[in-house]
């Protein structure tokens, strides 16, 4: 299998609450996506979690979602494309902040959750966000899932773009996520999801939950932090892209 990124959204305690097990997977992945405290994370985790990623030489990205701390960001929100730029720029802001006390590159900006669905549909939404990272930073890539809107309109704003794909989350026939609300949406099994990723980096396609293979570009590949088996998950597929 050819080499690729392995990314992870992480930084996403707040408070007295832990979620993840930062400290063990940072090691293992190349990028880290960090939330930038609306729908997770506080100023002390952001700084801790870019501290450990500094660490272990691992990209570091904004992980700006909607302000649903209650939903971890995964409600949809209405809002204007004005507000999701001034949303996205405003939490770019928090991050970089951190990775200038630190001495470290900000690399990459991926949407997280609702405002990550809800751009990967709707092209105005996801021009705004495109616009909001251009406009901080040209040199950012964006990070969208693969062959969708978010990856248009980083292309027409003059951004690097990254195709994402997600070990741990099936797939629709029109190349969307299966909503968390919908059963089958997160893969549990550690040979279901080593065997989807095998199929989209080796083959170029995924199955969709009705059978159907369908063609999907994977530049990097996604597990997500907050689940119980991340660290299993992450150790399965380091080994398996090695």
């Amino acid at each position: 299998m050819k080499r690729m990124i392995l990314n992870c959204d992480l930084g996403e305690s707040f408070g007295a609450y832990q979620i993840g097990n930062d400290e063990k997977v940072i090691p293992l992945v190349d990028a880290v996506n960090i939330a930038c405290g609306f729908h997770a994370g506080d100023p002390d985790t952001i700084n801790q979690t870019i501290k450990l990623a500094k660490k272990h030489n691992v990209k570091i990205g904004a992980h700006p979602g909607f302000q649903d701390l209650q939903g971890f960001g995964r409600r949809n929100i209405e809002m204007s494309p004005e507000s999701v730029y001034n949303l996205v720029v405003y939490q770019l802001g928090a991050l970089q902040g951190f990775t200038n006390v630190h001495r470290v590159k900000l690399d990459h900006v991926k949407p997280h959750g609702a405002l990550y669905n809800m751009a990967c549909k709707d092209y105005k939404l996801a021009g705004a966000i495109a616009s909001a990272i251009a406009d901080f930073d040209k040199s950012l890539i964006l990070v969208g899932l693969a062959n969708s809107k978010l990856i248009d309109a980083g292309l027409e704003k003059g951004l690097n773009v990254m195709n994402e794909v997600f070990a741990d989350r099936t797939y629709q026939k029109d190349g969307t996520l299966t909503p968390r609300t919908e059963s089958g949406a997160v893969l549990d099994e550690t040979e279901d999801v080593i065997e989807q990723v095998k199929e989209m980096v080796e083959q170029g396609v995924v199955t969709t939950t009705e059978g159907e293979k369908i063609t999907i570009k994977a530049d990097t590949i996604c597990v997500h932090g907050d689940t119980e088996k991340a660290l299993t998950l992450v150790k399965a597929i380091n080994e398996q892209l090695k």
